[in-house]
C-alpha cells in the first residue's frame, strides 16, 4: 500500500516519509508494475500528494502493456572512497523505451558521470526524459557520452530513454 499523505485509520496523520521518499516509494511502485493501492485519506490530499497520484507519465509505466516488472541491473557500494547504496532498475516498455530508475538507498546525496549504458541494454542516441518533471533533459550518445546524475538521499531519478534520430 502507497504510503503518502495523510495515512492512518482513526487518528490521520501526514506519513513519515520525506518528499524524495515519496518519490522513491511510487516510483519503485511504478517500475515494478505493482497495482496501486492508496493508503491515505483521499479527502485531504495535498497538492504535492495529488501531483505523485497523478503524473501521468509515471503512471504510464507502471501500467504498460508490456506488464514487465522492473529488475536492479546494477548496485553500487562504493563511490572512490566513500560508501554508497546506490540501485539502478530497468524496465523494458512497449514503446521500445526503457524506464531507469536510479535509486539512492542512502541518506547523503550522490553526483557521478554515468556511463554503463550496455548494462541498461541500451545503445545508440538515446533521449533522457524526466518523468516526474515531464520535461526531456538530454540526448546521449551511448558510445562516448556520460549522464550527470545527482541524486539525493533516499532520493530517486526516474527516466525514461527512447532511441532518438
Amino acid at each position: 500500500m502507497l504510503i503518502v499523505g495523510w495515512v492512518g485509520w482513526g487518528r490521520p496523520h501526514p506519513t513519515s516519509l520525506t518528499p524524495d521518499e515519496q518519490y522513491t516509494h511510487i516510483s519503485l511502485w511504478c517500475m515494478l508494475a505493482a497495482p496501486l493501492l492508496i493508503g491515505s485519506d483521499m479527502a485531504k490530499l495535498d497538492d504535492f500528494t495529488l501531483s505523485l497520484l497523478t503524473n501521468d507519465e509515471a503512471l504510464a509505466v507502471d501500467q504498460d502493456e508490456l506488464g514487465k516488472q522492473a529488475t536492479c541491473v546494477i548496485k553500487i557500494s562504493e563511490m572512490g572512497d566513500r560508501v554508497a547504496d546506490l540501485r539502478v532498475y530497468v524496465k523494458e516498455l512497449a514503446d521500445g523505451g526503457r524506464a531507469i530508475g536510479f535509486i539512492n538507498l542512502g541518506t547523503e546525496p550522490v553526483k557521478l558521470e554515468f556511463n554503463d549504458f550496455t548494462k541498461l541494454h541500451l545503445s545508440g542516441k538515446q533521449s533522457v526524459r524526466d518523468l516526474w518533471r515531464q520535461k526531456n533533459i538530454a540526448t546521449v550518445n551511448t558510445a562516448k557520452d556520460s549522464l550527470p546524475l545527482s541524486i539525493p538521499g533516499h532520493g530517486v531519478l526516474l527516466y525514461k530513454f527512447t532511441t532518438a534520430k
